[in-house]
């Protein structure tokens, strides 16, 4: 053989020589293609479906949980927290848009923080936004396993088979890449949730109603019951708080738009969204059923209702839940390959890849969430040292060193928006602080009461 190649003429050589180059181009070529095709797959999210997205990853069963908040801190409160926290949260969002229109190379939460904090507040930040949102979809395998076992009403089948279920539904879930292709998801999640909030409302109101006494006999009240401590009236406040966190996947989502200015609009649609149906829930939730508010308060409507309104509500049990791991996958994926086709998934390697990836997100999460029995107190304390900063003081901070033109006593309009954006960020230091004190707090107090659960308990009892 080696004698054979020793004697090809020169022509042959020209030949072989234009072959491989024509190859290389033709694969160079493929590569450009592929990677031209992912970037159109990922530049399809108009504003509305961004909304859509954000409605996802904001508006969850917690939103159920706000009026035990209004019971614990009185109607007034209640009120002024959760239209005041929303217009709070509108603002810290606009102001995380604007990095991102400054700044179009931003994809995640880390990227950004990058640009103020530098390298160590890029990694230490992505582990927050990656640690938070792997712990979010164990919170929904949790609560899928309380859904599914309220819904059997079988209090002998074990646990943890509704829990593998739920860890199942949620990796199935957040399968789709883009956030377009999610959003289809959104309008299922957004109808589950509203029916299921308008039957809880409709059954507590017709109880209050039936009741001796009827509405007018409902114990709530306009302030703070007398017995009230701090720690319970800064957990309730906290979720509210922990209601309005979209700003932790709005870089990510803003990422794939195709016209990212129009991002206003979908912040703004989203924050009154949400001021309307936390505040008509909460208010007339409590004020139908009063100090005895259950959380999350279709609990609260009646064994038969709240079977149903569960039932109602599992399309956003798991979708909610879902998107937190599509977002930490988009997260690890990008920083993984950032210059290979293979980020767009648009390849057999490439989906192999992200389901490998979201398979291992959905079961790390689900080990977390049922090996720590005190897991959803857990989750409390990472959101109050968290979401602090993703809602609250690190937009604050975007504002100062990003966005602010000038001395911050330079003309009235940067005087004001520097007052504005101070009060955000002592606001997020607030909720750091105390927020990690009633969290802890509360642990200490489940502990005490004998209300932690075991590790991979198969008892259902034990989620009621």
């Amino acid at each position: 053989m080696s004698i054979v190649r020793d004697h090809v003429a020169p022509a042959q050589y020209e030949h072989d020589g234009e072959k491989l180059e024509a190859e290389k181009d033709g694969n160079s070529l493929d590569k450009q293609t592929t990677v031209h095709e992912g970037e159109q797959k990922f530049h399809k999210l108009g504003w509305k479906r961004l909304t859509i997205c954000l409605i996802v990853e904001a508006i969850a069963l917690g939103s159920l949980s706000v009026p035990s908040a209004f019971a614990t801190v009185g109607m007034v409160a209640g009120v002024i927290l959760t239209v005041g926290l929303g217009f709070v949260a509108i603002y810290t969002s606009y102001v995380v848009g604007q990095v991102k229109m400054r700044y179009p190379q931003v994809m995640h939460y880390s990227d950004a923080v990058k640009l103020i904090w530098g390298r160590f507040g890029y990694e230490l930040t992505g582990a927050m936004f990656a640690i938070f949102l792997v712990l979010l979809v164990g919170s929904h395998t949790l609560t899928g396993t309380i859904a599914f076992i309220n819904i059997i009403d079988n209090y002998g089948i074990c646990a943890l088979v509704w829990s593998v279920i739920s860890a199942i539904l949620l990796f199935v879930l957040a399968l789709p890449p883009t956030f377009a292709e999610f959003a289809i998801l959104g309008y299922i999640d957004f109808v589950s949730i509203i029916t299921a909030i308008l039957i809880t409302i409709i059954a507590t109101g017709i109880q209050a109603s039936n009741a001796p006494g009827g509405l007018s006999a409902v114990p709530w009240s306009v302030w703070p019951p007398e017995d009230v401590t701090f720690y319970q009236a800064f957990l309730s406040v906290t979720n509210i708080v922990f209601a309005y966190s979209f700003a932790v996947c709005q870089f990510s989502f803003m990422a794939e738009m195709h016209t990212p200015g129009d991002y206003v609009k979908s912040i703004w649609a989203l924050g009154l969204i949400e001021m309307f149906i936390y505040t008509v829930t909460g208010a007339l939730i409590y004020a139908f059923i009063g100090v005895d508010v259950k959380s999350p308060a279709l609990l609260s409507a009646g064994t038969t209702v709240s079977r149903i309104a569960f039932g109602v509500a599992l399309p956003v049990i798991f979708i909610s839940g879902s998107i937190n791991g599509t977002v930490v996958g988009r997260y690890i994926i990008d920083r993984s390959f950032p210059n290979s086709p293979i980020r767009y998934i648009n390849t057999k390697r490439g989906w192999g890849i992200w389901a490998a990836l979201i398979a291992c997100v959905t079961i790390i999460a689900w080990i977390i969430a049922e090996a720590i029995p005190f897991f959803n107190a857990l989750l409390g304390l990472i959101s109050s040292l968290f979401i602090s900063g993703f809602t609250f003081y690190f937009p604050a901070l975007f504002w100062f060193q990003l966005i602010k033109e000038g001395k911050w006593y330079q003309g009235w309009n940067n005087i004001s928006l520097s007052i504005v954006n101070a009060l955000v960020f002592c606001i997020g230091l607030a909720v750091l602080g105390c927020g990690t004190y009633a969290s802890v707090q509360d642990i200490i107090n489940g502990y005490k009461q004998g209300s932690v659960r075991g590790s991979f308990t198969c008892s259902s009892v034990a989620y009621t």
